[in-house]
């Protein structure tokens, strides 16, 4: 039989960037008088409609005894409004066939619809009753109250979810970045309505929302309809918080339940108004994919886990680099050691095929984010939360072709002189942080945490 070479060819033209390049930016922005935007994505001839209302304001922006807040908000934006209970809201839309969703994260809330191209204006003002006109009956909050529990105790009885919320406190202290946006049992429990109401004043105003469709229309035949039902706000100022300064340390908490160790390794990296490429394909280039390092050799070749992940998470308050994955309390010293020598063997050389795969890998992500709308609303409103401004595709894709190895290997080097932030959960064997302790010291990696500054 005939060997096979180490690598196969590469099956793409050598610059596969430069025929995408041209794409259309179909993406536009008009701001109202109060601060409002209203970003609109033009879909000629779509049948459907994706429309978002943003908010900046997330779990980041919430005073420690109202933590949880911003989440509670919106469930009970559904709840009811000045003109519509809760069980009209949800017939209102139903009867058009909209799929109705929201979320809360760090820095935003997003309240969305999906739809028929027809009803984009319908759909706009059920979006403004809701976020604008809540009335947080108290009956419902009750009763709601009892729901964000029962979803607090599924966070709690996950192991995967808590090793992600000791993380974020060995990497950033009692930071607000650092608190689950879910909040805690006993600031959830004692949320009154009144502290729903005066947090939705102090936040809601127009520098700090975006009307958000992707659709048919285009934003002149939106305009009339945005101010109608956002232009009575306040403009207000931008909602912003200091940027969290990273710790590092170990945290280690045994998870009944659960008979593997779910790990979460970390590093700090650049924010998002930083605009660091390097770091997006440095994670594609260790995790991305069967074929990358982790994968290849920690799970192919060694069995030392399933499920292996790297990603580089910028926000606007911090960056994370972080490697992730689950094994057994046997293998974890192996797994931990596995991932901190190919960390440093990449801070020494990145192969150029792995720099190849990484770029094409982030090119066919990028292309199936055009494809879904309500994804390319929330990067763009992201976008003007941060920078102030769109990011195009021609400036995100020369952005990350003009990432080389050498950038690559220079930021693992770079984020590597930082002390890590390490979190377990469910099963460890006695002696893992001394263990880990030795490792670092053995691959020459800072071991002590920062101290955190004096309050």
């Amino acid at each position: 039989m005939t060997a096979l070479p180490p690598h196969s060819p590469a099956i793409l033209p050598a610059q596969p960037f430069d025929a995408l390049l041209d794409l259309p930016d179909d993406t536009r922005v008009h701001t109202l008088s109060n601060g409002v935007r209203l970003l609109v994505i033009h879909q000629p001839g779509a049948p459907g409609v994706s429309v978002s209302v943003f908010l900046r304001s997330g779990g980041q922006h919430e005073p420690a005894r109202w933590g949880g807040i911003s989440h509670v908000i919106e469930h009970m934006a559904f709840k009811g409004s000045a003109t519509r209970n809760c069980q009209q809201i949800n017939l209102d839309a139903e009867r058009l066939g909209a799929e109705v969703n929201a979320h809360t994260d760090r820095d935003h809330t997003a309240y969305q619809m999906r739809g028929l191209a027809a009803h984009t204006l319908p759909l706009l003002r059920m979006l403004a009753d809701l976020v604008l006109h809540p009335t947080f009956p108290q009956e419902e909050l009750d009763r709601e109250r009892q729901v964000i529990l029962h979803e607090l105790t599924d966070v709690e009885d996950d192991a995967y979810a808590v090793a992600w919320r000791l993380f974020d406190q060995a990497a950033y202290g009692r930071h607000p970045f650092a608190r689950p946006v879910i909040g805690s049992r006993s600031s959830i429990e004692k949320l009154t309505r009144q502290d729903l109401l005066d947090h939705l004043q102090q936040r809601c105003s127009g520098s700090n929302l975006i009307v958000a469709v992707a659709g048919p229309l285009p934003a002149e035949a939106l305009l009339a309809e945005v101010e109608a039902g956002f232009g009575h706000l306040a403009a207000g100022a931008p909602n912003q918080v200091e940027p969290a300064r990273w710790i590092g340390g170990v945290r280690i908490k045994r998870h009944g339940g659960s008979s593997q160790s779910q790990v979460v390794l970390g590093w700090p990296i650049a924010r998002l108004d930083q605009l660091q490429p390097a770091d997006a394909v440095a994670a594609a280039v260790l995790g991305e994919g069967m074929s990358s390092p982790m994968l290849d050799e920690l799970r192919e070749r060694r069995g030392l886990a399933y499920h292996i992940n790297v990603v580089a998470e910028q926000q606007e308050l911090g960056g994370q680099f972080v490697v992730e994955g689950a094994t057994s309390p046997e293998q974890l010293p192996e797994f931990l050691e596995g991932s901190l020598a190919l960390l440093r063997r990449h801070a020494d050389r990145v192969e150029a095929i792995d720099l190849e795969r990484a770029r094409h890998q982030l090119l066919v992500r990028s292309l199936h984010d055009r494809e879904r709308p309500m994804r390319r609303l929330e990067e763009a409103a992201v976008d003007l939360f941060v920078l102030g401004r769109l990011r195009g595709n021609r400036e995100r894709l020369e952005a990350l072709q003009s990432v080389d190895r050498e950038a690559v290997r220079s930021r693992i080097e770079t984020l590597l002189l930082q002390p890590p932030a390490l979190a377990i959960t469910g099963r460890a064997p006695a002696g893992t942080r001394e263990h880990f302790a030795g490792l670092l010291k053995r691959f020459e990696l800072p071991l002590d945490p920062v101290s955190p500054p004096s309050s």
